[in-house]
Formats: C-alpha cells, sequence, structure tokens
C-alpha cells in the first residue's frame, strides 16, 4: 500500500452525492431484495392468521376482471410477487434518491418503509377501490405495517454493508 493509501478506504458509489443512472440502479436493485425479505415475513403473517391477503394478491384478485383467475395457480403467485419485487425496487430506487445525510440516518429506513405502507394505504388502496380500504382490519395493518419497517431496515442495512 502507497503512502496515499494508507488508512484510507476507497470512496463507495453511495459515497458520491450525484443522483446517476448506477445509484439509482443499485438502489433498486436493494429494494427488490428488501421486498424478497418481506416475502418470507409475510409468508409467516398469513400462516400465522395475522394477514387475510396480501395486497398484491388483492390488487391482482379484485382489480384483474377475472382474467387473471384463468391462470393457474403457480402462475398468479409468481406474478404476484414479481409485482411486490417491482414496488420494491420502486421504492429502492426511490430510497437511493433521498440525500445521503437523511438516508444515512439509523432510523430513516425503518421510516421510509412505513412512509411507503400508509401511503398505500392512505392514498393506493382507496385510489384503486380496493375492498380493504374501507375496513378496519387493525391486527392486518399491524403485521402489514412491520412487514413494511423490516422492508426499510434491510434496504438501509444493505446500503451501508456495501459501502
Amino acid at each position: 500500500m502507497s503512502s496515499g493509501q494508507a488508512g484510507h478506504q476507497a470512496a463507495s458509489p453511495e459515497d458520491d452525492e450525484r443522483l446517476t443512472p448506477g445509484r439509482i440502479a443499485r438502489g433498486a436493485l436493494r429494494g427488490a431484495i428488501a421486498a424478497m425479505t418481506m416475502t418470507g415475513m409475510r409468508a409467516a403473517t398469513i400462516s400465522l392468521g395475522l394477514v387475510d391477503e396480501p395486497p398484491p394478491r388483492a390488487i391482482l384478485r379484485q382489480k384483474s376482471r377475472g382474467v387473471f383467475r384463468l391462470a393457474g395457480k403457480r402462475p398468479r403467485r409468481a406474478v404476484q410477487e414479481l409485482m411486490h419485487w417491482g414496488y420494491g425496487a420502486a421504492g429502492g430506487a426511490g430510497f437511493a434518491a433521498i440525500p445521503a445525510g437523511v438516508r444515512r440516518k439509523p432510523w430513516f429506513g425503518p421510516v421510509y418503509g412505513l412512509v411507503l405502507w400508509l401511503g398505500f394505504e392512505v392514498v393506493q388502496a382507496p385510489l384503486m377501490g380496493l375492498k380493504q380500504a374501507g375496513e378496519l382490519r387493525p391486527v392486518e395493518r399491524a403485521a402489514l405495517a412491520a412487514d413494511h419497517v423490516v422492508y426499510g431496515y434491510v434496504l438501509s442495512e444493505m446500503r451501508r454493508v456495501s459501502s
């Protein structure tokens, strides 16, 4: 190691404050992986009876006008997961666009996950006319909020580990 490199790590792409396509792409990948983590947690909450129907399944069932039902169970499940991971990727890209001074705060990832969940519950679900939007469902909403906290935590910690 030369004297100019002693004690100095190379700057990671995340240290660059410029909003670049690479930074957005890395954020999208992290978001998809964080959504995959949510899939595991969601499987547990469904198995425990805490969540009746996850939002991606509700959207597809209620908004596909029956076309989606013509497909077999496996293709439906695959489309549901791909849709969820794509949504997670979009959330990760949005996270990457937030200034580093904010996104590096330890609490910000979980809060970001909760904000995404609230956005769905308060804005998207009612606009889509999902029947769940008008129901109380406190236990289910708490479980969905918790898995979004996990999403935000994984999203922020993956950035921290890879930086």
